[in-house]
């Protein structure tokens, strides 16, 4: 979503050096800046409007805030960075690098957003989540967090007892198929192709769970808009109202290869993440990674506690290159005397 078209007002970018700047807007972003204003940082977020939950109409597993719509999170996270005189800028990063150092040796980092503006920072935490990527089956992506869903922790209360089907992408959706098992009695297993070996064939007829393994050709809509079910190669139909995929997940790095941040793949394709250590750090100074875009199973509210951290840490690093600073200012003044 552009910025001309967000629905939400967007803070003016500063013409000075901000302590720190967070791309992306989500729960670990948020969290991440709330902890820098609040800790008198000046601190700009810099939001693309395109979360990754925004086609569910509730987030779950967040204790407290279980059911709450996602845009609700995000406004009122935007509301309380605010508060503490934190910003919010509606914008996509075009590109991100280190700059030449401050006349005391501190990190500058330089950003250019799509519309030209641009701004110099400190130190970066990079929250800019994930993309599912989905299986290319005719039909399956409009109904994505809908009548298509992925996670049993964070849809799989709400799709109990339907019928389920599970559309195979690899290895993992094999436990994905008896996570959702636990939700319904009446679950399909499309093998798409994938392998499955005679144990786990076995292991499935235990639990009652059918193995197809005709290719899908189609999901088909229903009259009422959500899913009817999967056509398969030779016109078969199976009927289901829902179907969980577990999707290949893809950090978002758009706009940000001048950082160089070095990224790991995870096993059997499932996925890209930015690599990472204790509290977000990486292997750039100056610059820390939080939420989907370094833990890509991170729900939200794992997301915002790995914000909250960076946060804190990029606060810490913060304290002692002021001090540092100082320090040096004091003894050149003192032998300048």
């Amino acid at each position: 979503m552009s910025e001309t078209t967000f629905p939400y007002a967007s803070d003016a970018l500063p013409a000075e050096t901000v302590d720190a700047v967070v791309i992306g807007g989500g729960a670990a972003g948020l969290n991440g800046a709330l902890m820098l204003a609040r800790s008198r940082r000046s601190v700009v977020v810099i939001d693309s409007g395109t979360p990754r939950n925004a086609p569910a109409d509730a987030m779950h597993g967040f204790l407290v805030l279980d059911g709450t719509p996602p845009t609700e999170i995000l406004r009122r996270g935007r509301e309380q960075v605010r508060q503490y005189g934190g910003r919010i800028v509606f914008g996509e990063v075009a590109s991100a690098e280190p700059a030449a150092p401050s006349e005391d040796g501190d990190l500058r980092f330089a950003l250019t957003l799509a519309d030209g503006r641009t701004l110099t920072a400190r130190r970066v935490l990079v929250a800019t989540g994930l993309r599912d990527v989905l299986p290319d089956v005719p039909g399956l992506a409009q109904h994505w967090g809908h009548g298509v869903v992925h996670c049993p922790y964070c849809h799989g209360w709400e799709v109990r007892d339907e019928p389920i089907g599970v559309l195979a992408t690899g290895p993992a959706s094999v436990h994905h198929a008896l996570l959702f098992r636990q939700l319904t009695d009446d679950l399909v297993y499309f093998t798409r192709a994938t392998a499955l070996d005679e144990d786990t064939r076995a292991r499935f007829a235990a639990r009652n769970i059918r193995v197809v393994d005709t290719p899908a050709d189609e999901v088909v809509q229903a009259d009422d808009g959500g899913i009817a079910g999967v056509r398969l190669t030779g016109g078969e139909f199976v009927a289901r109202r829902v179907l969980a995929v577990a999707t290949r997940m893809q950090a978002r790095t758009e706009g940000l290869e001048g950082l160089k941040l070095p990224l790991q793949d995870l096993p059997d394709d499932m996925g890209r993440h930015f690599a990472s250590g204790t509290a977000g750090t990486t292997d750039v100074p100056g610059v820390w990674v939080a939420g989907n875009a370094t833990d890509l199973s991170a729900q939200v509210g794992a997301s915002a506690a790995a914000g909250a951290l960076a946060g804190a840490h990029i606060n810490a690093q913060l304290a002692t290159a002021d001090t540092d600073a100082a320090l040096a200012a004091a003894r050149q003044g003192t032998a300048t005397a």
